[in-house]
């Protein structure tokens, strides 16, 4: 009775935090300014009301249902709706995480160059024949392939100088908000970005986002940065009384969040003026972060009238804090990434389906032909991305919106499996959709959300002629939906002969 008691040691704080840490991320405020300015906090509102909320509730009863399942998602769909589409979805999954390994040794060198020259000048890097794209590209190849020769000896570490990014972002964030406070303090309330009624909360100065369907696929960040919520769905039976917890844990924590990304948007506002920092060429999705918390440093020495030198080392400091701490949680992830999400699939999911190579452990238990596979599919896809031709702008929108898409479609699996799960009638704990009919309508309205932001992602591109961004942004799903689909098939024909 007493181990029973200490193992469920998770109360309402407890899970805000865990809900908070697991779901915020400052890059994705500084994405949204980028591409909405204050208008994406309307987006981020709708978002995390319509979708994090709703999604939040089905994954903590998947996990309150499948809590001794050793295969995450992969169980919560198998015991939902079967096997077929439970590997295709699962596998699909996957794709976002190998995705995220292409963005993020592709944005790794963008960190580093901010951590050691105080702004991003990966731009104007080249070697050889290799112009910037290029050359980024090559090292992250390299990198991806060192991180897979560490991680599959077992050599991972180096993981837990994530917690202590984690931690040293959490102080960034709390820099952010006291230096912003301080610059519209000092500014007598005057906004860097100025604010013109109703309609600056509603149309995005970016004229990439002036059509509908532009404004709509905006949908897929504002889903992207409250991705993660079913890492949360495993946690119901380590709570006390899950039925009151969860829920009281989710209604503050999804509040705060939510809160969070709002206030942060708007704040980033108060230093950040868009037309004259944001709009500039130089800036792109890899290195908008660092060009903001720069502009803070910069314009809080200004309001505080200090001199131009204290400015700009101020704006240099900002900038070397915010990549250490990016760069710390970076490693940490994907020396853990690299591994963990294929280890678990494979795991999982029935070994029968899987050649007996891909399922073997090598002494450190790692699925090291697994993740040398896995290596050389990433490395393609960097090489391809980045010898395509794209100016550094447009190569950082492909790679976001290769992640953001990709992270989103597993969604359509696991909300559209929710009314099939209640319909097995699995004995658990927490319940809170007792009604069919309307939890049906429920899931019908998010699928909505989650299929149009990704349906207008992939056509926005095609409307402007962007093929390529087209091509990248809707790669991931359909290739590895694709492919999970044959191999199941013909995995599946073997296992009957």
């Amino acid at each position: 009775m007493a181990a029973k008691e200490q193992k469920k040691l998770i109360t309402t704080p407890t899970l805000v935090l865990m809900i908070i840490s697991t779901i915020y991320g400052f890059g994705n405020v500084s994405i949204a300014y980028d591409q909405m300015a204050y208008a994406g906090m309307f987006w981020y509102i709708l978002a995390g009301v319509c979708f994090f909320f709703p999604c939040c509730l089905m994954m903590a009863e998947y996990g309150s249902a499948f809590k001794d399942a050793k295969g995450g998602i992969y169980s919560w769909l198998a015991g939902s709706i079967g096997e077929r589409l439970a590997f295709i979805g699962t596998f699909i999954w996957l794709a976002s995480w190998v995705l995220w390994l292409v963005s993020s040794a592709s944005r790794l060198w963008i960190t580093l160059s901010a951590l050691l020259f105080g702004h991003d000048t990966t731009q104007q890097w080249h070697f050889w024949i290799f112009n910037s794209n290029q050359l980024i590209g090559i090292l992250a190849i390299l990198f991806v392939l060192l991180v897979t020769l560490l991680s599959s000896q077992g050599i991972n570490g180096i993981t837990k100088i994530s917690s202590f990014g984690g931690a040293f972002m959490i102080g960034m964030n709390a820099i952010f908000i006291i230096a912003s406070l301080v610059t519209i303090i000092a500014n007598k309330g005057v906004t860097a970005q100025p604010i013109h009624g109703i309609s600056s909360f509603i149309e995005s100065p970016n004229p990439a986002f002036k059509t509908p369907i532009a404004i709509i696929s905006f949908v897929v960040y504002a889903i992207f940065a409250y991705g993660g919520m079913e890492n949360l769905g495993g946690v119901t039976d380590s709570m006390r009384n899950p039925a009151k917890t969860f829920p009281r844990g989710l209604v503050i924590g999804s509040l705060l969040t939510i809160g969070s990304y709002v206030l942060m948007i708007l704040m980033t506002g108060f230093s950040v003026n868009y037309n004259h920092v944001i709009a500039k060429s130089s800036v792109n999705l890899g290195n908008v972060t660092y060009v903001v918390f720069n502009q803070l440093g910069y314009q809080l020495g200004v309001s505080l009238g200090l001199s131009h030198a204290t400015n700009i080392f101020l704006g240099v400091l900002f900038t070397r804090m915010i990549a250490l701490a990016g760069l710390m949680g970076m490693l940490g992830a994907m020396f853990l990434l690299v591994y963990s999400p294929i280890k678990s699939f494979i795991m999982g999911a029935n070994p029968e389906l899987w050649p007996k190579k891909i399922v073997t452990l090598n002494k450190h238990g790692m699925p090291a032909y697994a993740m040398w596979i896995q290596a050389i599919f990433v490395s393609c896809i960097i090489f391809l991305v980045a010898f395509g031709g794209s100016a550094a702008a447009s190569f950082y929108q492909i790679l976001t919106d290769m992640v953001n898409v990709s992270t989103c479609a597993p969604y359509i699996f696991l909300v559209g499996a929710f009314p099939f799960f209640q319909k097995k009638d699995i004995p658990h704990d927490f319940v809170v959709f007792k009604n069919h009919f309307w939890t049906n309508v429920l899931v019908i309205f998010v699928e909505i959300i989650i299929c149009l932001g990704i349906i207008f992602t992939c056509i926005q591109p095609i409307i402007e002629h962007d093929f390529q961004t087209a091509f990248w942004t809707a790669f991931g799903p359909v290739f590895f939906g694709i492919v999970a689909w044959i191999f199941y098939n013909h995995a599946s024909k073997k296992i009957t002969k």
